[in-house]
C-alpha cells in the first residue's frame, strides 16, 4: 500500500504544479515490455526483465515537467545467484530552454520491494535516491546531452555521469530508427564504466500507439574502478517495447 501512495504522488505532481492554470495539456504515455537481460550502466543486472511504466508531462511557465513510475521484475542471476526481484522507480524533473542549451533538473528514487525477502538468502538490493543535473542541445546532426547523476541516500554512486549522442530517422510516416549512444564515468573514481548503444525501429501501427523492438549492447570500460564495475563483461541483448500515448 506504501508503494501504492508513493506512485500516485508521483503520478499527480504534475497535475498539482499545473493546478490553476487552465490552459496546460497534459499528455500521457503508457508503456509495457520485455529484455532478455537488465542492462543498468552498463552493469547487467539480471535476466528477463518484463517492465511497465506511465509518464506524465506538460509546459507551465516556460518550464517542461514531467513525472512517471516505472516496475519491472526480473530474475537477478548475474549478481544473487538466481533470485526473482523487483524494482519500482519514481521520478520527476523540470527543463529549461536557454537558448545555448536546455538545463535539466530531476530526482530519482530506486526501491527494492523484495529486498528484506531476498536478503534472507544472503543478498539485496539497497534503496536509494539520486538527483540529477543535465544539460542537452540538438546539434542538427544528432541530439547531445551530458548528465550528472549525484547520489543523495543509499550507496554511493561515485558521481555517475553520462555523455549521450541520439538521432532518429524517419523511414516512412509510421517507420522510426532511433540510435542512441551513451559512455558512463565516474567523476569520484575518476574512471570510465562502459559504452552502451541501443538500435530500436518504432512502428506506428495506430494514430497514438506503437511497437519497437530493439537491440542493444555496453562495452566494458571500468575494469580498473574497483567498484560495480570492476567485474563487468560485454552485454548483448534484444527485446520490445509497446507504448501508447494520450
Amino acid at each position: 500500500m506504501q508503494n501504492y501512495y508513493k506512485t500516485l504522488g508521483v503520478m499527480t505532481a504534475v497535475s498539482a504544479l499545473v493546478a490553476g492554470n487552465a490552459m496546460a495539456e497534459i499528455k500521457y504515455n503508457l508503456h509495457t515490455g520485455y529484455s532478455s537481460e537488465y542492462l543498468f550502466r552498463g552493469l547487467d543486472l539480471g535476466d528477463h526483465l518484463i517492465e511497465t511504466g506511465l509518464d506524465a508531462k506538460t509546459q507551465y511557465n516556460g518550464l517542461d515537467l514531467s513525472a512517471g513510475a516505472w516496475y519491472g521484475s526480473f530474475n537477478s542471476s548475474a549478481i544473487a545467484g538466481g533470485l526473482d526481484s523487483t524494482e519500482l522507480d519514481l521520478y520527476a524533473s523540470a527543463s529549461k530552454d536557454l537558448g545555448f542549451a536546455t538545463a535539466s533538473l530531476g530526482y530519482i528514487y530506486y526501491e527494492y520491494p523484495q529486498s528484506a525477502t531476498n536478503a534472507q538468502q544472503g543478498f539485496h538490493f539497497e534503496n536509494f535516491s539520486e538527483v540529477t543535473f543535465g544539460l542537452s542541445k540538438d546539434l542538427g546532426f544528432a541530439t547531445a546531452s551530458l548528465t550528472y547523476f549525484w547520489g543523495v541516500t543509499g550507496p554511493s554512486n561515485e558521481g555517475y555521469t553520462e555523455l549521450a549522442l541520439s538521432r532518429g530517422f524517419e523511414l516512412s510516416p509510421c517507420l522510426t530508427l532511433n540510435i542512441g549512444s551513451n559512455l558512463g564515468y565516474l567523476v569520484e573514481g575518476g574512471d570510465f564504466t562502459a559504452w552502451t548503444t541501443r538500435v530500436s525501429l518504432d512502428y506506428g501501427f495506430a494514430e497514438h500507439a506503437k511497437v519497437s523492438p530493439f537491440v542493444a549492447g555496453s562495452i566494458a570500460l571500468g575494469e580498473s574502478t574497483g567498484g560495480s564495475w570492476n567485474s563487468t563483461d560485454n552485454e548483448l541483448l534484444a527485446g520490445s517495447m509497446l507504448s501508447v500515448s494520450f
